[in-house]
């Protein structure tokens, strides 16, 4: 039986501790190494992150739990 390919999601994070811009780059590098995420972009003056993922591999709590390796603090936003 072959899997079925899911729709990406599109999430949108609000992230705390950015302090340069370089912390976008780190950010965007880590999330865009896990299997499973197709995009992810870090809006620095407003804290957002939007990652494009198949959320069959990579739920939500895995991309909140990649920031925090990282070193910086994110949780899901509410619109």
């Amino acid at each position: 039986m072959t899997a079925v390919p899911t729709t990406p999601t599109h999430t949108v994070l609000r992230a705390e501790g950015f302090s340069c811009p370089s912390c976008v780059a780190t950010i965007e590098k880590r999330l865009l190494r896990i299997d499973g995420v197709s995009a992810a972009t870090v809006r620095f003056a407003s804290g957002r992150i939007e990652v494009d993922h198949d959320p069959q591999r990579v739920p939500v709590d895995d991309l909140v739990a990649e920031v925090a390796d990282a070193g910086y603090r994110a949780v899901p936003a509410a619109f």
